[in-house]
């Protein structure tokens, strides 16, 4: 996959709940987020506080594996619902 472009604040959030991601490692859009230690618990805190970041409420049916799986996915999901948000 090709790097995706996010902001700062979102990547930042996000490597505070990977604690096995190395702080000189690339944050890249394909990263298993699991295997970099995204647990469910820290998913529900990511959630969170992505939600207060971003001033978005991530629906019901976009709470799943496949959305956290991801930098990129969770970043599709947030631009997805802000660009919602901007155009009610």
């Amino acid at each position: 996959m090709t790097r995706q472009t996010w902001t700062e604040p979102f990547e930042k959030t996000l490597r505070a709940y990977l604690p096995l991601l190395s702080p000189d490692q690339e944050v890249t859009p394909d990263l298993n987020l699991a295997d970099q230690g995204l647990d469910s618990v820290a998913t529900v805190s990511l959630l969170l506080d992505l939600e207060e970041a971003f001033l978005v409420t991530i629906p019901d049916h976009l709470l799943s594996v496949t959305t956290f799986a991801t930098p990129g996915g969770l970043w599709e999901v947030i631009t997805g619902l802000r660009g919602a948000e901007t155009s009610r």
